[in-house]
């Protein structure tokens, strides 16, 4: 059995666009070094890719980071996600049953298309917008999670993402956090935490 640190440490990050999700930058590009200091010792449990935005956890706890990754747990992440185009109701369908990615079809996700724009802090670089072409806002949740697989999904029903934000990881929500900020789970959210992984 995988042993827990003596000193359990939990830390919500609001990850930036444009940041490596690990702490070093071999190409010098931004990483999570940049925005700390963090303790010793915590490591993110999974990852966002470095163009998506959004909820990283960082701890030591072995434990839930591996209940956190591994996808045979089948824990909740949700996402607000932007695309091209304006989704159809056998698009959002297709998502909501599984679409196939890689050669393997993807486990069914809740889906819906929201009517507004979501209240989101800017991105530094804009998304790119064509005039002829609308955008919509999807919000994702899944219970798996492979390489890129947001953008995989929404791409082979035919929107591709322009905007990825990460809003919560099984019972984590960013509350006030802002990009590039952080802070310790309460103790309430730990708890929570370990009752749902």
């Amino acid at each position: 059995m995988t042993r827990r640190s003596a000193t359990e440490l939990y830390i919500l990050f609001y990850k930036p666009y444009a940041v490596l999700s690990q702490f070093t930058s071999p190409d010098k590009r931004l990483c999570l070094k940049d925005f700390g200091p963090f303790p010793k010792g915590v490591y993110p449990a999974g990852r966002l890719d470095y163009d998506s935005e959004g909820l990283l956890l960082l701890t030591n706890d072995s434990v839930v980071n591996h209940r956190l990754t591994d996808p045979k747990f089948e824990h909740e992440k949700t996402y607000l996600v932007q695309v091209e185009g304006a989704p159809t109701n056998d698009a959002i369908e297709s998502l909501r049953s599984g679409v196939p990615i890689q050669g393997t079809k993807t486990l069914p996700a809740e889906v819906r298309l929201l009517e507004h724009a979501p209240s989101l802090p800017p991105r530094p670089v804009p998304i790119r917008e064509r005039k002829k072409i609308p955008t919509s806002w999807l919000e994702i949740r899944l219970r798996e999670g492979r390489n890129r697989q947001v953008r995989r999904m929404t791409a082979a029903a035919g929107f591709p993402t322009l905007r990825l934000v990460r809003i919560r990881i099984a019972n984590l929500e960013a509350r006030s956090l802002k990009p590039g900020e952080h802070r310790k789970l309460t103790g309430a959210e730990v708890t929570a935490l370990k009752k749902t992984v």
